[in-house]
């Protein structure tokens, strides 16, 4: 019997699948509010700058560790998609809320 051939296994890939794809709109959210505070168009914070490059490296960090630790608890394929994805998505969603709030520069 595979992996794959369990409910659960298929309806956590749809899972990832779909949060994967809110996640890659969120983070294209992002950087246009981004690019638009650069422009002045957006208001930004003062260490913006600053957090678009750290928040990268601690959101990957956590996705990878959470990714081992699905692995090594011998998760399915889906599972483990899931894992990867949350920290990134719970990220990007942050950032779309916090910038949104701040509003356009008028």
């Amino acid at each position: 019997m595979s992996i794959y051939s369990t409910p659960l296994a298929w309806q956590q890939m749809m899972q990832a699948g779909v949060s994967f794809g809110a996640m890659a709109l969120e983070a294209q959210a992002v950087i246009a509010m981004r690019v638009w505070g650069m422009a002045g168009w957006w208001n930004l914070g003062p260490q913006e700058s600053n957090r678009m490059v750290s928040e990268k490296l601690a959101a990957t960090m956590a996705s990878h560790a959470a990714t081992g630790r699905a692995m090594l608890a011998g998760q399915n394929p889906g599972a483990v998609a899931l894992a990867a994805i949350k920290p990134l998505r719970r990220r990007t969603r942050a950032n779309v809320r916090r910038l949104a709030r701040r509003g356009p520069n008028l």
